[in-house]
C-alpha cells in the first residue's frame, strides 16, 4: 500500500475521535503504515482535504470519524475523479455512526479496523448522486433519507453526549410524539410515479442508516442501483409498531411500505422537505430533489 492521508475529525463521537487520536496513531504505526494525519477544523474541511490529498500523490484517504466525516471525504474523492485523480477511501469507524463502514465490512473495533486497512482487499462500489433543488451535486455512499429520517438527523445532531443506537434511538421515539406532519410529496422513479403524503423517503446505496435500523435491507453498494424505502403516512401509535420492524428489517411487508429500485429517482414537494445525506442535514426546507446512480464509481479498501 502507498502513502496514506488520515482525516480525523477531532469532534466525531462527540469528542471521542480525539480521545482516541493516540491510539489510532499507535496502531498504524504498529501495522507498518505509512501515513499523514490532518485534524478537520471545521464543516466541509474534510473533503477538502481528501481531494488535496489525492493532488498530492496519497493513495489512500482514511476518513477517521463517523459517517458524516466518510461522506465529506468521499465528496472530496469524487471531486478528484472530476479531476481525474483516482484515490481510495479508508475508514477508520470513531465516530456516533459507522453504517457505510459496516456495510463494506470494516470492523468496528480501533485495532480491527486498522489491521483491515493495512491487510484488506480494495472493493469498488456505488455513489449516489443528489442535485437538491438545482443546486451543485452531492455524492453519498450510503443513504439519503426525506421526510421523518430527515428530521431524525435534524434533531439528534442537538445530543451531545450520545453515540450509536443510544443517540438515534431515543431521538426517533421523541421525533414521533412531538412532530410528525408527513409532507404530500411526487416521486418518480424509472416507469413509476407516486403522489401521497410520505412518513418518509430512503433512496439507499446500503442496507442500514441510524446506527441499526435495517431500512433498505436488501440493498447492496455494488448492484448498480438504488434500493428505495417509500413509506406513506400512518398514525403515531403505528409509527411506534413500526420502529422495531425497521430495526430487524420486517416492515418491507407493511401496507404502508413500498420497496422499489430505481436508477434514477425525482422527489418533489410544494411542502418544506426536511432530509439528510449519510447522516449529515442536506437541507430543512428543501423541494425538489434528483437522484442518479453511478455504479463502481468508489474504490474503498476494506
Amino acid at each position: 500500500m502507498g502513502p496514506v492521508k488520515v482525516i480525523l475529525n477531532p469532534i466525531a463521537g462527540r469528542g471521542y475521535a480525539a480521545r482516541v487520536e493516540p491510539e489510532v496513531r499507535r496502531l498504524l504505526a504498529t501495522e507498518g503504515i505509512e501515513f499523514d494525519l490532518a485534524r478537520t477544523a471545521g464543516p466541509w474541511h474534510a473533503a477538502e482535504l481528501a481531494e488535496r490529498a489525492v493532488a498530492e500523490g496519497f493513495e489512500t484517504v482514511v476518513a477517521a470519524g463517523g459517517d458524516g466525516t466518510t461522506h465529506e471525504v468521499v465528496n472530496g474523492l469524487m471531486a478528484a475523479a472530476d479531476r481525474g485523480m483516482t484515490g481510495t477511501l479508508g475508514i477508520i469507524p470513531i465516530g456516533s455512526g459507522s453504517d457505510f463502514a459496516h456495510t463494506v465490512g470494516v470492523p468496528p473495533d480501533l485495532p480491527g479496523a486498522c489491521r483491515r486497512l493495512a491487510r484488506g482487499r480494495v472493493r469498488v462500489v456505488d455513489v449516489g448522486r443528489v442535485v437538491l433543488d438545482g443546486d451543485a451535486a452531492r455524492y453519498f455512499d450510503n443513504t439519503v433519507g426525506v421526510g421523518f429520517d430527515g428530521v431524525v438527523t435534524e434533531r439528534a445532531r442537538r445530543v451531545k453526549r450520545l453515540r450509536g443506537m443510544a443517540l438515534y434511538l431515543p431521538v426517533v421515539l421523541k421525533t414521533i410524539f412531538i412532530y410528525y406532519k408527513a409532507p404530500h410529496v411526487t416521486i418518480e422513479f424509472d416507469d413509476q410515479r407516486m403522489d401521497f403524503p410520505a412518513l418518509m423517503i430512503c433512496v439507499a446505496n446500503g442496507p442500514r442508516e441510524g446506527g441499526s435500523f435495517l431500512v433498505t435491507p436488501d440493498a447492496r453498494p455494488d448492484d448498480g442501483l438504488f434500493d428505495l424505502c417509500i413509506a406513506g403516512e400512518v398514525g403515531r401509535l403505528e409509527m411506534l409498531r413500526l420502529v422495531p420492524r425497521f430495526l430487524k428489517g420486517s416492515h418491507v411487508d407493511h401496507r404502508a411500505v413500498t420497496m422499489a429500485q430505481a436508477r434514477r429517482v425525482v422527489i418533489s414537494s410544494e411542502d418544506d422537505l426536511v432530509a439528510h445525506a449519510d447522516g449529515e442535514v442536506l437541507c430543512t426546507a428543501g423541494h425538489h430533489l434528483e437522484f442518479e446512480i453511478l455504479p463502481q464509481r468508489l474504490r474503498v479498501r476494506c
